[in-house]
């Protein structure tokens, strides 16, 4: 799992505190050092007093310096480049100048290596650390011989590459935090278009679902009952032709059982108008309730599996599965004489897995033409399922039985979406 909206914003407001406080110490510090520097000096250094005065006149000209060409500087980036490089030098050289009156200055001079960090591009970030490097070990040069040169160099190089390697280290994980944090915002982004999208789809199954169950009921009593009622006619009128008194029973025989499943269907029909059950029922109850009056109808025993953690889901999800699960189920009564009957119900984290098996004598998918043997009953569902961006797949072999699955996106109900 992801962040969450309200982790991204935790984040994003300790780093910009942290980011605050670091440019706040920026500002802060090259005055907080000259004057500790030059309090150091003062208490403790042994300077003439022309020494002193040109000590004091120089910090505060470096003081001056500052001020104006960096604290004056809009805290706002990119800083101009030109400027940076120009205050920065002046910086160095008022370091330079100042330790050569007294050594307790180097204090001052530290603060270059923060400041360094602010040089563009990033090679002059290693320049600016090398010159506060030099300026601030210096002191070592008055030991004018072939070991204070070599101390001096191999100081400067190894101090000059440890804190250009944590500047620039530092900076490239800054790049990877920034784009890290770009695309958690581009996911969460894209994961609230897809919830509206979801929903704008089930806004839109739902208007279509109407006409939809329209033509399916239209289909539904083309098919049963008015086939029946035409049938009773027929058997009706042969009955008042014929003078053979076993012929005119058996047409009335014929009459009334054909009437009898007329009446079944019309009250299938009627059943399947709505799914009360998912009313007071979660969609593996109302999979329980449906498959088990189906099984009891039918004399096949149906074995129902939940797999994955249960949960509500936006009414046309639901109600699509259940339609699914209806019609496998009266295509197995009516075309397959299936033996045994199992679903299994597969609760994911994106997706809702439906899948019917029967041990039918099965068919040949490609060949099963609309409007013939449950034809009407593949298409609608294929309908239903294509509405919610889903798959449905046929799965059969004369002989082997039939697979009806159906995979649905697992889209959460809400309140408000009824």
């Amino acid at each position: 799992m992801g962040p969450t909206p309200e982790t991204l914003r935790q984040v994003e407001k300790g780093q910009s505190t942290v980011d605050g406080l670091y440019t706040r110490v920026l500002d802060v510090l090259p005055f907080a050092t000259l004057a500790s520097a030059t309090g150091l000096s003062l208490a403790f250094s042994d300077l003439t007093e022309a020494d002193r005065t040109t000590a004091l006149v120089l910090s505060a000209s470096a003081a001056a310096w500052v001020f104006v060409l960096f604290t004056l500087i809009p805290a706002v980036p990119p800083l101009p480049r030109a400027r940076m490089t120009v205050y920065f030098l002046g910086l160095s050289a008022f370091g330079a100048v100042l330790m050569q009156y007294d050594m307790l200055y180097f204090i001052f001079v530290v603060t270059g290596f923060f400041h360094a960090g602010l040089l563009r591009p990033r090679w002059m970030i290693v320049i600016g650390i090398g010159i506060s490097s030099i300026v601030v070990n210096s002191t070592i040069l008055e030991e004018a011989s072939a070991a204070g040169y070599t101390l001096f160099a191999v100081v400067v190089l190894v101090q000059t590459s440890a804190i250009s390697f944590g500047f620039l280290l530092n900076e490239r994980m800054e790049r990877l935090r920034t784009q890290r944090e770009e695309a958690f915002a581009a996911r969460e982004a894209a994961m609230e278009e897809n919830a509206g999208l979801h929903m704008q789809l089930m806004t839109q199954a739902r208007e279509a679902g109407v006409l939809d169950e329209r033509q399916r009921m239209a289909r539904e009593i083309h098919d049963t009952v008015a086939q029946g009622l035409a049938g009773i006619i027929a058997q009706l009128q042969a009955v008042d032709e014929s003078d053979d008194e076993p012929q005119r029973r058996r047409h009335l025989d014929s009459a009334k059982e054909l009437a009898r499943d007329s009446l079944a269907e019309a009250r299938r029909t009627v059943q399947a108008i709505g799914p009360p059950t998912l009313d007071a029922a979660q969609l593996p109850e109302a999979l329980a309730e449906v498959s088990a009056k189906w099984s009891a109808a039918q004399g096949v025993p149906v074995e129902l599996v939940t797999t994955g953690e249960a949960r509500p889901m936006h009414p046309e999800v639901e109600v699509t599965l259940l339609r699914v699960t209806q019609e496998a189920l009266t295509n197995a009564a009516k075309h397959a004489g299936a033996g045994r009957v199992g679903i299994t119900l597969s609760y994911m984290e994106d997706e809702l897995a439906l899948d019917v098996r029967d041990d039918g004598v099965g068919f040949v998918p490609g060949r099963t033409k609309q409007g013939a043997k449950g034809g009407y009953g593949l298409a609608a569902m294929r309908q239903r399922v294509s509405r919610l961006a889903g798959s449905l797949s046929i799965e059969s072999e004369p002989g082997r039985g039939t697979v009806v699955s159906a995979i649905v996106p697992a889209v959460e109900g809400v309140p408000d979406a009824v």
